[in-house]
């Protein structure tokens, strides 16, 4: 492959950094400039005639996909590959349609950016198995972008792992927690282990809830199978400007799981989840890192013997003029779930 001029850009410099790095591995590969907004990736665009562009989606003042379209109107001979955390199939149609040929989930950048670089400069499509109802980074067939996952899997056979990344949206407080301590039961009785993030109210009203119910949940609680934590404080374990920073995620993550699968009983020791982190950011005006939390979440749900529900308390009135947050909301699980 003869050399291959690289625009990257990303609003979070460090990601920025990320990809230049990689990039680096390769010696055809070029960076020859870096934007962080979407007006700045038209303009040196235009400037620099790159062969490739490396784009977000999520950019300040102009978002990636506009930005997209009026690339391949300044420079269509200039190729574009998308790498965001946006991974609903219904952006990758869209994007697709715009002329852009290589779609990559930032989750799965390590493994897939350099391959993907590669397939769009060879002129052949790429789309990352992180996308829903996507299984293989072959784009040929891209109208299999459509499958949807409506159903929970069936169950599991002996020594093998799910994908269960649940969400359940709640009328108020009390049909939240009745919610949870149904699933939280649930998992204590079958002899899973109970990872719980939630606040301080909720964590106390669960316990209570739990103990009237016939639960020993202070057994549980000594035994390492009921392990509480706080929600604010497990935010900033992995929080980085305001965004959540992936490896730091992965890492709490992993670590809670190995310790509460410890305590679960069975060849296969399983773990069930509650919490309400991404609500919390959603309820905090953060969107965009409640989307990408999500995300994070589903991946671990792909690769870790794991239960997760996640709770919204959810106003009909908000739930109409954020349509979109929801959308993206339900497009990171694997069951959705209204009251």
């Amino acid at each position: 492959m003869s050399s291959v001029r690289v625009l990257v850009v990303d609003d979070y410099e460090p990601f920025r950094r990320f990809v230049c790095s990689t990039l680096g591995k390769r010696v055809e590969f070029q960076v020859v400039g870096e934007a962080s907004d979407g007006l700045e990736a038209v303009q040196k665009a235009e400037e620099l005639r790159p062969d490739l562009i490396v784009l977000d989606i999520g950019l300040p003042t102009l978002n990636g996909i506009e930005a997209a379209r009026r690339i391949s109107k300044l420079s269509p001979a200039t190729k574009i590959l998308v790498l965001t955390q946006e991974s609903s199939a219904a952006v990758v149609q869209e994007v697709f349609s715009l002329g852009v040929q290589g779609y990559v989930v930032k989750a799965h950048a390590g493994s897939e950016l350099l391959a993907a670089v590669e397939a769009v400069c060879q002129g052949r499509k790429f789309v990352s198995r992180g996308i829903r109802g996507q299984d293989s980074t072959d784009a040929a067939d891209l109208p299999d972008l459509d499958r949807e996952e409506t159903f929970p899997s069936p169950a599991p056979v002996k020594g093998e792992l799910t994908r269960s990344h649940a969400v359940q949206f709640y009328p108020d407080d009390e049909a939240f927690l009745v919610g949870f301590a149904r699933f939280i039961a649930t998992a204590l009785n079958a002899g899973e282990a109970v990872i719980v993030v939630a606040t301080e109210s909720h964590r106390n009203h669960l316990f209570q809830t739990l103990q009237a119910q016939g639960v020993n949940i202070g057994a549980a609680v000594e035994q390492g199978k009921y392990i509480p934590l706080d929600v604010a404080e497990t935010l900033s374990t992995f929080m980085a400007n305001d965004l959540p920073d992936p490896v730091r995620f992965v890492k709490v993550a992993s670590d809670l799981i190995t310790v509460a699968s410890k305590s679960a009983k069975g060849e296969l020791p399983r773990v069930s989840a509650c919490g309400e982190c991404a609500p919390t950011l959603w309820a905090q005006g953060n969107a965009d890192a409640a989307v990408q939390l999500e995300h994070l979440w589903d991946e671990m749900a792909r690769t870790c013997n794991i239960d997760i529900l996640c709770g919204y308390v959810l106003k009909p009135l908000q739930r109409e003029q954020e349509n979109h947050i929801y959308e993206r909301i339900c497009a990171e699980h694997s069951v959705v779930c209204s009251r």
